[in-house]
């Protein structure tokens, strides 16, 4: 933490006004504290339950469970089994805007999709027609579609495209468009992980333009009426309430929504409804997350015929599987993969 500790007391007295919320944030960086772990449930959970749970917060989904400090899921053979998905409360927190998009959402699009945690959170609450996950870093889609498979999420296309490409040929397709943004990760830090330079501006800025132009690029994915999730794991403005500032100036279409049971977590950083979670606050390492809904009325594109044999992994619901929009039935074979 040397090398960047004056950086990081730089970053405080940007965050916080009052020093004793400076000294807060500091030292849940410097001297992290132990989170809770949590569980997703995929499947019905057994009568007998494998763990004792933390009481849940107002906002927690019922499909979500925190564990008892010490707590070792992954551990558990219902985890091998496909039972439950193991994941940070923080991620709890940025994905629950997606529990106040109302059904039918026919498709569902996670742009930075690996190691699925979100894509699981998208299929558990609202049950898309179809959920297509992409991850454009090849060495991270091995865990990526291991999750995917081992929780059973169908139906499922998994997918390697920069989001370039993605912007020219799903256009207006999406119902959802989920934005993990890779980011500095300076989150990590609360959990006793390492970030290397994750407070050097250089760093900092080289993120908020990757960040700027993914999600310019995953808008142009999003239905009329649709939505775009934006989030991330880590504290500078610059990758968070700059980054919507600038996507509202060139996408004015697309409005910020106030999520009702996220209210008392409003970033006060900005005036447009976005939210965060701090480390000092002890449920989690920390997250930024914003809602937007596309304004724009008209009816969404047919999906690109050529999909399923683009892919990296296709898992259906049964042996015939059909896709929104007319013409999209394809045979897959009984293990869920594509052919």
């Amino acid at each position: 933490m040397e090398p960047t500790s004056n950086l990081l007391l730089k970053l405080s007295r940007r965050l916080f006004a009052e020093p004793v919320e400076q000294e807060r944030f500091i030292e849940a960086l410097i001297h992290p504290m132990p989170f809770h772990r949590c569980i997703l449930w995929c499947k019905e959970k057994p009568e007998t339950a494998p763990y004792a749970v933390e009481p849940p917060t107002s906002w927690q989904p019922e499909f979500v469970e925190r564990l008892p400090l010490g707590t070792r899921p992954g551990q558990h053979p219902l985890h091998e089994q496909g039972y439950f998905y193991c994941l940070d409360f923080s991620s709890v927190f940025a994905a629950s805007t997606l529990l106040t998009i109302p059904p039918p959402v026919h498709l569902v699009f996670d742009m930075c999709a690996a190691p699925g945690g979100k894509s699981v959170f998208a299929w558990r609450t609202l049950h898309p027609d179809l959920l297509i996950s992409n991850e454009v870093i090849g060495k991270r889609l091995g865990m990526l579609i291991a999750n995917l498979k081992r929780c059973q999420i169908r139906p499922n296309v998994v997918i390697s495209l920069d989001s370039n490409i993605l912007a020219k040929t799903f256009v207006n397709t999406s119902n959802l468009v989920i934005v993990d943004a890779p980011c500095t990760g300076q989150s990590l830090l609360a959990k006793a992980e390492k970030a290397p330079g994750c407070f050097h501006p250089s760093a900092i800025n080289k993120s908020a333009n990757r960040q700027k132009r993914i999600i310019a690029n995953s808008a142009q994915l999003v239905a009329s009426q649709g939505y775009l999730a934006y989030m991330t794991c880590t504290y500078s403005p610059e990758e968070n309430e700059e980054v919507c500032k600038w996507f509202m100036k060139r996408f004015s279409q697309f409005q910020p929504l106030v999520i009702p049971h996220l209210q008392t977590y409003q970033s006060h950083l900005a005036t447009i409804p976005c939210y965060r979670m701090w480390p000092q606050e002890g449920l989690g390492a920390g997250a930024f997350t914003v809602l937007f809904k596309n304004t724009e009325s008209g009816q969404p594109n047919q999906l690109p015929s050529d999909l399923i044999s683009r892919s990296r992994f296709f898992g259906g619901r049964t042996s015939q599987t059909a896709f929104p929009g007319p013409g999209w039935e394809r045979e897959i074979k009984p293990d869920g993969e594509h052919y």
